[in-house]
């Protein structure tokens, strides 16, 4: 790939540096070490600009419909400071306390309620999410709050459900390094509720278990158990 012009569009020069570098950059992979200070606002100028675009080739004559004329500047706001922020944000700012208790016992955190978007047609995911852990002597504890922090920086992304709780998974493993993790997500696709065969009542439930328990049967039982009770 060849350098881009230095008045190339600001995406253009970010890509240049995620593929010069070997970086992944799908929809759900967060790039935040790849932009540089005052970057972000020109991205979001960028993507007004094509929303604009998009807009004028939907035939909504935006000069003239008074609901439609900041339409292009809103949806490029939601998109890179709310909805999608996920990609272009750092991880948030998450507080680490050693298990001085040696606590080893199961702990629930949940539900959390999240939102995201699906990847294929950007439509909202809304949903629950229920963490099990069993932390261990040398576990890193964190504040109850950051739960919420992180699952919500990964879930600003455009994602499916299955490869979300996955990466969930693997950042609080990284974070907490506990015996056993445990997640589990119910989620409302508006994918399936708006277009088509809009149902309205289908939900999607995955989970994902590690380390102690995968392997003991006891352990998954009353996780789900008490979950189910929230």
């Amino acid at each position: 790939m060849n350098a881009p012009a230095p008045d190339a569009p600001v995406s253009e020069r970010i890509r240049y540096r995620l593929v010069s570098a070997g970086c992944r950059h799908h929809a759900n992979d967060n790039i935040a070490a790849f932009i540089e200070p005052g970057e972000l606002d020109a991205l979001q100028a960028e993507v007004q600009a094509k929303m604009q675009a998009v807009l004028q080739s939907l035939v909504i004559d935006t000069d003239s419909d008074h609901n439609t004329q900041e339409t292009a500047k809103r949806v490029a706001k939601m998109f890179v400071r709310e909805v999608f922020a996920g990609r272009y944000a750092q991880a948030p700012s998450v507080t680490e306390f050693p298990n001085v208790s040696r606590l080893n016992e199961l702990m629930i955190v949940g539900p959390i309620t999240v939102r995201s978007a699906c990847s294929h047609h950007l439509c909202p995911i809304m949903g629950k999410v229920w963490i099990g852990l069993l932390p261990n002597e040398h576990s890193n504890l964190i504040g109850l709050s950051k739960y919420a922090r992180l699952c919500d920086w990964i879930m600003s992304r455009p994602q499916i459900q299955e490869e979300a709780v996955t990466m969930l998974a693997n950042e609080l493993q990284e974070r907490v390094q506990p015996d056993g993790l445990a997640l589990v997500m119910e989620a409302d696709h508006f994918c399936m509720h708006w277009r088509g065969v809009k149902d309205s009542e289908s939900k999607m439930t995955n989970s994902v278990m590690r380390g102690a328990f995968m392997k003991d049967a006891n352990l998954r039982r009353e996780f789900l158990s008490l979950i189910s009770k929230g």
